[in-house]
């Protein structure tokens, strides 16, 4: 795989900053919240939307805030802690224990299949073989592919593993990984299929391909 971006880590970030509500719209809607961009704006902005509920305009906040905590610790380590880090902001006021591993089962909708309970143990040492994944972005994808499935936490492993995904990226210049609104559909069938079959080819050229944000300087 080939990066499709070659940034500084200032000029990724100037990137991230200039579309943070973008992406953050476009997070929202990958979970099913129904906002226009005008109306993230506002929720950015401090302001309130009568017409959503009260969590889905928390859920916008928490990934406003877990956007500012990526970015103002950019260079840090991405590791388990720094994952649970991203959890606790991305579930705050939302989930309980947010940012500690889930003890229980949970359903993914849309497949009948369900995954293992989380093991600190193995799940750090596969982050660290996918560290050993030579192209970085190829490295990212395949490492937000594998927190989704892992399923951690209770709640906000999708909005986890991205921004982790993207500290990542940021961090070598490669652009931003974003699920376009109109992709979603799409994204979900590949995700899916990678959870049922561990066939992670299809779902990282999708990612590839339509999902990665950046500008050519």
């Amino acid at each position: 795989m080939k990066d499709k971006y070659n940034m500084t880590l200032e000029q990724n970030v100037f990137l991230a900053k200039r579309n943070i509500v973008d992406y953050i719209w476009k997070s929202a809607h990958l979970e099913g919240i129904d906002v226009t961009f005008p109306e993230t704006q506002q929720i950015y902005d401090g302001g309130n939307i009568g017409r959503l509920r009260v969590d889905e305009i928390v859920t916008i906040n928490n990934l406003k805030h877990a956007w500012q905590f990526i970015l103002s610790t950019i260079e840090q380590k991405a590791d388990f802690n720094y994952l649970c880090s991203i959890n606790a902001l991305v579930g705050s006021n939302l989930v309980e224990n947010a940012g500690n591993l889930r003890s229980g089962d949970v359903r993914i909708g849309g497949t009948k299949w369900k995954p293992l309970l989380p093991n600190k143990n193995v799940f750090e040492e596969n982050l660290k073989k996918l560290c050993e994944v030579e192209n970085g972005t190829q490295r990212a994808i395949e490492t937000m592919a594998y927190i989704m499935k892992s399923q951690l936490f209770w709640d906000g492993n999708k909005r986890s593993a991205m921004l982790f995904a993207n500290q990542m990226m940021i961090q070598n210049g490669l652009g931003i990984i974003t699920i376009p609104i109109e992709k979603r559909e799409e994204f979900g069938k590949q995700l899916i299929k990678y959870y049922e079959t561990e066939e992670i080819k299809d779902l990282e050229e999708f990612v590839y391909h339509h999902c990665i944000d950046g500008i050519e300087f």
